[in-house]
């Protein structure tokens, strides 16, 4: 698609969409398994990898 065009009425409409999906994620907290399961493999790594 030519970034010269204006965007379709659909366009915006989607575009607005995955924004508002997007910040709604960008929002949630990350789950506490998931914290738990980063600090295990940093714990993990090798000093000597640095």
């Amino acid at each position: 698609m030519a970034q010269n065009q204006p965007k379709s009425s659909l366009e915006e409409l989607i575009d607005d969409n995955l924004r508002k999906v997007y910040r709604q994620v960008e929002d949630e907290a990350v789950p506490d398994r998931f914290l738990a399961l980063l600090d295990q493999l940093k714990q993990q790594e090798d000093p000597h990898d640095k």
